[in-house]
């Protein structure tokens, strides 16, 4: 399914849960998709407000920020909220990994980030995240079988999820072509098994060995929507938020280990909010690799087998379409907090080309 259609689809299903009131009120739709070209380049976030039959006269337009463009487009719709530049926004995450993808994309290297190219350099932006996670593994002594063990985790709380119906919340079931629904998502393994993954051969068996397909996330497509709202306007439709946005925070490393960007982003967002890991009742660290979550949980100080971390599972199990996994986490934190009567989520994610997102959401 094209991106840009899914997203309409998805943005389409938001609007009519919250009313007609709400989407005549949406002051602009915001996009975040890591990889802005081919089916969903041409500004999508505009592409997809009119796909969903929006009011021609509602702006919209799409931001990157790789990894984390979600989490950023809710940033951002915060931002112009508090700026007071308007009340409603309409955020949308997207990414078709397998009709566009990472690779066939119409960005030129600059030779000064490319070690492979003739020339000097003066940091290597380009590198396959694969050799990102080996160098995470590395500094912060991160086994295969650690990284391992993450993985079935994180396949295994999904497989409980999914059959708690726990994810059903999540997912807005999408007709296919033939009149079928498509209604779960099919990246999970949910008979994986520790000998499984120790059987998988290594990615980069020469520089270092130890990050395979089963500890990696699954690079699919998804499509996510949310509604961002001022307080005083939600309280005049008569809606019920859910969650307010906090704090955040944004940080950037060394792009060669660019796992390791949560660390610092979540620091910011504890010192702007004056809480701490103890106050967060669930916590999603996106999973790019199980080599990245497992050194930032030890440097944040939380065990990687906590229950609070990824409680449902991450995108090792379900996937990775980048511009949709940052707001995708955002819903995920909003269920967990429901279902634990929590009321604080930390949600954070590592970016490619090193830096890293953070945000800290409370259950209202």
């Amino acid at each position: 399914m094209r991106p840009d259609d899914l997203g309409a689809f998805v943005l389409r299903a938001l609007l009519g849960r919250v009313g007609p009131e709400a989407e005549a009120d949406l002051n602009e739709v915001i996009c975040g998709c890591g990889f802005p070209w081919g089916e969903q380049g041409y500004n999508v976030g505009r592409t997809i407000a009119l796909l969903a039959q929006l009011v021609h006269n509602t702006p919209a337009f799409t931001i990157t920020r790789l990894c984390a463009s979600s989490l950023q487009a809710i940033r951002s719709a915060q931002h112009a909220i508090i700026a007071g530049e308007g009340t409603t926004y309409a955020v949308v995450g997207v990414e078709s990994c397998s009709r566009v993808g990472r690779d066939r994309h119409l960005a030129e290297n600059n030779p000064l980030l490319d070690p492979n190219m003739t020339g000097p350099t003066i940091s290597d932006v380009y590198l396959p995240m694969i050799q990102t996670a080996e160098n995470v593994a590395t500094r912060y002594g991160i086994s295969r079988e650690d990284m391992d063990r993450y993985a079935l985790q994180s396949q295994m709380r999904t497989k409980r999820a999914i059959e708690a119906g726990f994810l059903d919340r999540e997912i807005v079931p999408v007709p296919r072509s033939d009149g079928s629904m498509f209604s779960h998502d099919d990246g999970p393994r949910p008979n994986t098994d520790l000998a499984n993954l120790a059987g998988l051969a290594p990615l980069l068996p020469n520089e270092g060995g130890r990050v395979t397909t089963g500890n990696s996330c699954a690079l699919n497509d998804g499509a996510v929507a949310l509604l961002v709202m001022s307080r005083r306007r939600a309280n005049e439709l008569g809606l019920s938020p859910r969650a307010r946005i906090v704090a955040t925070g944004v940080s950037a490393v060394e792009p060669e280990y660019m796992g390791i960007g949560p660390i610092d982003a979540v620091a910011r967002a504890f010192a702007v909010s004056e809480l701490d890991l103890a106050a967060m009742d669930s916590v999603e660290i996106n999973e790019a690799f199980a080599a990245q979550v497992v050194a930032v949980a030890r440097e944040i100080g939380l065990d990687s087998a906590d229950e609070r971390l990824n409680p449902n599972g991450g995108a090792i199990s379900l996937g990775h379409p980048f511009g949709m996994s940052g707001a995708r986490l955002v819903a995920s934190a909003m269920n967990s907090l429901e279902q634990r009567d929590g009321n604080y989520a930390l949600v954070s994610l590592c970016v490619g080309g090193g830096q890293g997102q953070a945000m800290i959401i409370e259950r209202i």
